[in-house]
Parts: structure tokens; C-alpha cells; sequence
């Protein structure tokens, strides 16, 4: 199906989404907010790929939340009610979050080539990632600090995870651009790349290597990893033991093994789709 804010191809079980709005340097409208959790959830749900790249058209990856959406809803709620305004404020806040939260609850892993700024919401969607790889000229802001308000989004929770706190609090509090050799020495992103080019062809052979394995075993690792970040050591062993117990698969393990013998690529089924129905 068509979307306003980015185009989706899937090739080779890879599912390519690129922004497509460089003249509004890919900014956030309203629509961005409701496709792009329809269409990673899709992907998702009906095992449609077993990676998927984010990528932007034009000089940045995105310029972060477009000013239309504070115009919209309950942003504008009616100021002579302060609580009613707050909730109001606060449900149209989560529902913005559940937007990245669906690229961390993807079943695939999900990686960002970001070129130029990735700025304000840009940050929080990076985040949301798996992997982050940029070009030579890419940046990060959180810019929310710099019109007067607090990052919302997802920033802190995430940010806080991946980077060095220190530089995370410098971050929010200057609202300065990161730039892209600075992202990577603190392990903001994975990888640099000297051009746009470069970049989009080098993640997109990670996304090829990524895609070779084995479906069930990469989702493994991403829901093992997810885990870990979020318990402690024992609880994180006890689950992969239990995911193991449920999900290994001797058939894969054989055809993994049969293939590097015979010297060809080794043929496995995909995730099965999600019921939608009884």
C-alpha cells in the first residue's frame, strides 16, 4: 500500500523503508505517527522479511517531530481546563511513543542508516533500533531542550541504555549536535561511513548477513537481548533456557550444518505468520 511519509519494498527478506520527504527533511507529519507502526507491525505479524533497514532520501535522515502535530488533538486541548488538557496531553504522548516502541517490539531486527541530522524525535526513532550506522556528516540532537521542552518520546529510557550517561545528560541539557565520529567512539552507532552511498550499501550488506540465518534463531537473539537489558543475569539465563527448550530446532541446527558441507546456502522456513482470526 502507499504512504505519505516513506516508501516500503521488500527484497531478498529484507524490508527497506525510506523516508520520502527530503523537501521537509523528513519530518514527523500526523500520518508518519499512524504508518509507520502499520507497517513495521506488518511486516512483523506476517513474517514478511527477517530484517528491515530504515533509511531517509535527501541530505538528512530527519529533521524530527513537524510542527503540524503539536497543532493536532489533544496538543491544542482547550487550556481553561488544566487536568482535563493534561490527561488529554499525556494519552496523545503514549500513543506518539508506541509509534519507536514498534520498531523494539518487531520481531526482526531493525537498522537505521542515518545521514545528516537526526534530530529531536530522529533521536528517539534511532534509539528504538537495533544497530545505528551514519554517514561522515550525520549528527544527533536532542533538540526538544532547545524550543523549551522536555524529550518525551523515548529518548531518556534508551538513550541512557546505549551511551555513557555523562553524555547522554550533555546531550538533553545543550541540546548540541553530536556528530557522527563522536556517535560512534561513545557506541551510539555501529559504524561510520564516508558517503550516503557507502552508508545505505554497507548496512544493506549487514541486512543480507542478518537475513541468511536462520528466521527463528535471529528473533531469538533479539527477544534474548531485549530480555537481558530489562532483568537481571539469572532471570535472563533462566528465560533463554526456557526459550531454547520451546524453540530449537534440530532440523535447523541440521540444515545449518549440511549446508556449509555441501557448500551452498542453507534453506530455512520463515517465521509463521500472526492469526488474526480463530
Amino acid at each position: 500500500m502507499p504512504y505519505a511519509c516513506f516508501k516500503l519494498d521488500v527484497t531478498d527478506h529484507i524490508a527497506h523503508i525510506r523516508f520520502s520527504r527530503p523537501e521537509k527533511m523528513n519530518s514527523f507529519i500526523p500520518e508518519f505517527w499512524r504508518e509507520l507502526p502499520e507497517a513495521v507491525d506488518e511486516i512483523s505479524d506476517n513474517a514478511r522479511a527477517r530484517v528491515i533497514v530504515l533509511s531517509a532520501e535527501g541530505k538528512h535522515f530527519t529533521s524530527g517531530m513537524d510542527i503540524s502535530v503539536f497543532m493536532q488533538g489533544a496538543l491544542d486541548a482547550d487550556p481553561t481546563n488544566r487536568e482535563i488538557a493534561a490527561e488529554a496531553f499525556r494519552h496523545k504522548v503514549k500513543s506518539l511513543q508506541r509509534t519507536f516502541s514498534a520498531l523494539e517490539n518487531a520481531r526482526q531486527p531493525v537498522l537505521a542508516a542515518i545521514q545528516g541530522g537526526a534530530i529531536g524525535a530522529g533521536v528517539d526513532l534511532a534509539t528504538a533500533c537495533d544497530c545505528r550506522y551514519a554517514s561522515a556528516d550525520a549528527f544527533f540532537c536532542v533538540y526538544e531542550t532547545a524550543i523549551g521542552m522536555t524529550a518525551d518520546v523515548g529518548t531518556f529510557p534508551r538513550l541512557m541504555r546505549l551511551i555513557p550517561e555523562g553524555w547522554a545528560r550533555q546531550m538533553a541539557y545543550t541540546a548540541e549536535r553530536l556528530p557522527a565520529a563522536k556517535a560512534r567512539d561513545i557506541g551510539l552507532v555501529n559504524e561510520v561511513f564516508e558517503t550516503h552511498e557507502a552508508l545505505l550499501a554497507g548496512v544493506m550488506e549487514i541486512a543480507g548477513r542478518i537475513a541468511a540465518h536462520a528466521p527463528l534463531a535471529v528473533t531469538g537473539c533479539k527477544a534474548m537481548a531485549n530480555y537481558a537489558r530489562d532483568h537481571s543475569t539469572a532471570d535472563a539465563l533462566d528465560y533463554i533456557a526456557l526459550w531454547n527448550a520451546a524453540m530449537l530446532s534440530g532440523e535447523v541446527i541440521k540444515e545449518s550444518y549440511v549446508a556449509k558441507t555441501e557448500k551452498r546456502a542453507p534453506a530455512y522456513g520463515e517465521l509463521k505468520a500472526k492469526k488474526t482470526g480463530p
